[in-house]
């Protein structure tokens, strides 16, 4: 009997111990920082990992803070620009506990220095960005005010315990009445240069097509003085053919024209023909005794139908 109490005596010391140690006892991890607070006041900063021993509640309590990056988006605002341009800039920010005890007696907790914090850096987005023109935000210079941005946030965040690693401008543009304004006078100025583009070519086209018709009429006209110099040439040399061939034989190139005459007038289905018998035309139908056509002067040249 003695001794299941004193087991149980045992047993319930050590659970004592046990409650009593858990209770004077805290760890602080790698990517923690701590304050130990004695009735509100803070006692000690623990910075390094490790277990730390502390008197039980309510006399001491532990605070644990994150010191990793931490993420603050801030809201979409609008700002006027040095050009006079209205714009919405959605930006965010980055930053880590640098000092746990500053920290904690400026804002005690990090939802209130999330909150001080985006007052910071949405006062000096809006210095900042209002010195700047929207090509230099958009497109030239956006890095250095960015940088320059993330300098006075910095310098004002230390007295917060807090630094800050990065602040990045996630969006600049221009709000949606505007966007919409420009997109309509971007289409207007688009069609613009369309209606001049097809107004040059329109120009063009009827420059290149008068050019080459012009080129066409002296091409053909050229063509047509050839063919007819071509032609007088070749009838020319016809004529001298036949007078040379006249001049030869007479009687035979009579005959032969005649043989065209025949050829050319007595066709299948018009044969009608209004002539007297003894008509010179039919002269070589009458046999060996048919009347020859006059022997032509010397130099004179072959008549074109006999």
């Amino acid at each position: 009997m003695n001794g299941s109490i004193i087991r149980i005596g045992l047993l319930a010391i050590i659970a004592i111990a046990a409650v009593v140690f858990y209770a004077m006892t805290f760890v602080v991890q790698q990517t923690q920082s701590a304050l130990v607070l004695r009735f509100g006041a803070v006692r000690s900063v623990v910075t390094e990992p490790g277990l730390y021993f502390k008197l039980p509640a309510p006399f001491e309590q532990v605070t644990l803070l994150d010191n990793r990056i931490l993420d603050l988006d801030l809201p979409a605002q609008e700002i006027i620009a040095s050009d006079q341009k209205r714009l919405v800039v959605d930006a965010f920010t980055r930053y880590r506990i640098s000092d746990p005890l500053r920290f904690y007696q400026a804002v005690n907790n990090i939802p209130r220095a999330n909150s001080q914090l985006a007052s910071i850096v949405n006062g000096n987005v809006r210095s900042v960005l209002a010195e700047a023109s929207f090509t230099a935000m958009v497109r030239t210079d956006r890095s250095r005010l960015m940088n320059r941005i993330r300098d006075d946030v910095n310098r004002e965040a230390a007295r917060f315990g807090m630094t800050v690693v990065d602040v990045r401008l996630r969006r600049v543009d221009l709000p949606a009445a505007n966007s919409q304004a420009v997109f309509q006078r971007m289409q207007t100025e688009r069609q613009r240069e369309a209606a001049e583009a097809r107004a040059l070519g329109g120009q063009q086209a009827q420059e290149i097509r008068a050019r080459a018709e012009r080129e066409s009429t002296v091409i053909v006209a050229e063509a047509q003085r050839r063919s007819d110099e071509i032609r007088g040439e070749g009838e020319g040399e016809r004529n001298r053919v036949f007078a040379e061939a006249f001049g030869k034989d007479p009687e035979f190139f009579s005959f032969y024209r005649s043989m065209q005459a025949y050829e050319a007038s007595i066709k299948s289905g018009d044969t009608r023909m209004v002539l007297s018998p003894d008509s010179p035309f039919f002269r070589y139908f009458n046999g060996s005794t048919a009347q020859r056509p006059a022997t032509p002067a010397a130099g004179t040249a072959a008549p074109a139908q006999p």
